[in-house]
């Protein structure tokens, strides 16, 4: 059975340790210090598609000057620190989300919207004006995080400590940040009540946790349709992380005039978790479509603070924390000696394989992966190789690292996360300061893609010399025959990025397993940017590709 909760965990370990650099926490508090708030957007990874002269001009100088305040308290580093993310293995945003920051009356807002694939990079775009209308594709969502300021509003980001049901300290620990004495918590101030019902819903006494928040529960079985498997509330309400003492006061900021109703929190389709708050709070496990009017309750309101999890667990330090959330929750802790954010890369350590009845090392040095066996034998098994014979010890290790199959000992896929995790959130200097550290360039991900296949998710100004000077080839293809070219077409790459690889070589007659040639991913896209590769394809490639989009297929 899966342990939903620890590979919650897992997943949110991953995300603090990766989603949000250092650097860039760094890079965007200088720039928002100096007023730039554009720049600190940048910083953050975040497009900016707004004019603050062009709102001053469609909606008036009111509108202008709200949106420009926000802008001025913007910390987007802490935006994307706070964001939703699906989990479920993934460290990835979640996608085809707005999240409305400040309304601004008849529908209009400054909001971010999330990028619309899971492992594609992970931009943020932040606009002012309507969130933008579901695709035929994909069905969008809003989460309005204007009554959720703390989240993204330096002018606000203390009120954590209160939201993530604290009072003078944060639940389970001191107000310096030390973790108070396991045992049965004690206390009736808020982060007492908020340790008790934790404590409650951690040993999956789930009744027993809400009559201590003072929630009535329901735990009928919903009515399903009878082509849907029994979903049983129990474990269903165990496994979502409530923050059931703060639920009732986040409910009431949703609805500030105080008329109630009925929301709900979504928990795995086909099932909803309906919240009525016309007399206290009762919850109930329905079926989703019963209650499609129910407005969703955004996670920002509902969530317990991963943050705080983590730091139970033991996962993290506080010292690792964003510096703004650290602030929040410890008020009392001493100012650290050294800088204050999720650790940089670990270099690369040595890993001991079995081989030949030995144990050697293998280590990464000067971008490479360094066997500890002569030249000789490096030829004669290389030879082998060539000839289908089978590879075993070191020679399997290094096959396997460059994507021809076999399995990798835990420490080196360990070194691998690090490095395709970094690349996946768009960590460029981190990448760079790996291969510094002697990072084998070649190594390829689980699906045999190069650095070069994954440059669409990073700048690509330093890296793509680095790795052509490295000798990676231009032409490798990943699990699905596709090329670096063929990544940056699809997957929303920039255009210089594209231009970059064809300048570089690539060839633009590439197709993959699925017959995709370029020209049939630029019209997937919808690419509009791409106008000299469409018109070069058509001179030097006439007749690749283009059936997906002919008029028989449609």
């Amino acid at each position: 059975m899966i342990d939903h909760r620890a590979q919650d965990l897992a997943d949110w370990r991953r995300i603090r340790r990766y989603a949000v650099p250092r650097w860039m926490i760094e890079r965007a508090t200088e720039r928002r210090l100096a007023g730039d708030w554009a720049g600190a957007c940048a910083a953050a990874r975040i497009r900016v598609e707004l004019d603050p002269a062009d709102i001053a001009r469609e909606h008036g100088a009111d509108v202008a000057a709200a949106v420009r305040d926000d802008l001025l308290h913007l910390a987007p580093d802490l935006l994307r620190w706070h964001l939703p993310r699906p989990c479920q293995g993934r460290s990835t945003l979640a996608t085809h989300v707005s999240i409305v920051l400040s309304e601004h009356g008849d529908g209009r807002s400054l909001h971010v919207t999330t990028p619309t694939m899971a492992d594609g990079p992970q931009h943020l775009t932040l606009r002012f004006g309507m969130t933008a209308e579901p695709d035929q594709f994909y069905r969008a969502s809003e989460q309005s995080w204007a009554a959720a300021r703390h989240f993204w509003d330096v002018r606000r980001s203390g009120e954590l400590l209160a939201r993530c049901g604290g009072g003078d300290r944060a639940p389970f620990f001191d107000p310096d940040g030390t973790p108070r004495a396991a045992g049965e918590p004690s206390g009736d101030d808020p982060a007492g009540l908020a340790e008790r019902v934790t404590a409650l819903l951690d040993r999956g006494e789930v009744e027993a946790a809400f009559d201590a928040a003072g929630i009535g529960l329901d735990l009928s079985a919903p009515d399903l349709p009878h082509y849907y498997r029994a979903r049983d509330p129990h474990a269903i309400l165990a496994t979502l992380p409530l923050a059931l003492t703060r639920l009732a006061a986040e409910l009431r900021l949703l609805s500030p005039s105080g008329t109630g109703g009925s929301h709900q929190i979504p928990s795995g389709w086909p099932t909803t978790v309906l919240v009525e708050a016309d007399d206290g709070l009762r919850i109930k496990v329905v079926e989703r479509m019963k209650v499609q009017g129910a407005p969703i309750v955004p996670e920002a309101h509902w969530r317990r603070l991963p943050d705080l999890d983590l730091l139970r667990g033991g996962h993290i330090t506080p010292e690792e924390l964003h510096p703004l959330v650290r602030s929040a929750l410890f008020p009392a802790r001493p100012a650290p000696d050294g800088p204050v954010g999720p650790p940089g890369p670990r270099p690369p350590e040595p890993v001991r394989v079995r081989c030949r009845g030995e144990w050697h090392r293998i280590h990464a040095h000067d971008g490479g992966l360094r066997l500890p066996h002569t030249d000789e034998e490096i030829q004669r098994e290389s030879a082998l190789q060539a000839l289908g014979g089978a590879t075993a010890g070191c020679f399997a290790v290094r096959h396997a690292w460059t994507g021809h199959g076999g399995r990798l000992p835990r420490a080196l896929r360990a070194q691998r996360q690090e490095l395709f995790q970094r690349v996946q959130h768009g960590d460029a200097p981190g990448v760079l300061r790996l291969l510094d550290a002697g990072t084998d360039p070649r190594v390829r991900d689980g699906r045999k893609r190069t650095l070069l296949h994954t440059l669409h998710m990073l700048d690509h100004e330093e890296l793509l010399p680095r790795l052509l000077q490295a000798g990676l080839d231009l032409e490798a293809k990943d699990q699905n025959g596709r090329t670096p070219l063929h990544m940056a077409v699809g997957d929303h790459g920039s255009e210089a990025l594209v231009r970059a690889l064809v300048n570089a070589g690539a060839r633009i007659d590439v197709v993959d397993e699925l017959e995709w040639a370029l020209v049939d991913l630029i019209g997937r896209t919808g690419r509009t940017d791409l106008g000299w590769l469409t018109d070069r394809l058509a001179r030097e490639c006439p007749g690749l590709g283009g059936r997906w989009w002919s008029d028989d297929d449609e």
